[in-house]
């Protein structure tokens, strides 16, 4: 599944084997956020992580630096 953008934001939904699986996820977006100094809106239950990326110095518009993150983002799965 791709990004897709809506309502100013990039978004996409992640989903792994379990609760563990997604949280180390999330914390390799963590560190992958702060060397971008650029960092998401997400959401986790479970198994699920729902990241929301926009530049809020931009008025709240998906810029370049929210197609940077979201594609160091879809590397971190191969």
């Amino acid at each position: 599944m791709s990004w897709i953008e809506k309502e100013n934001k990039l978004q996409k939904t992640f989903t792994f084997k379990d609760f563990s699986e997604a949280f180390a996820f999330m914390t390799r977006v963590a560190f992958l956020a702060e060397q971008h100094q650029h960092h998401p809106n997400w959401s986790n239950v479970w198994n699920t992580v729902e990241i929301h990326l926009t530049t809020h110095d931009a008025g709240n518009t998906v810029t370049e630096k929210d197609k940077k993150l979201a594609e160091a983002i879809d590397q971190l799965l191969g």
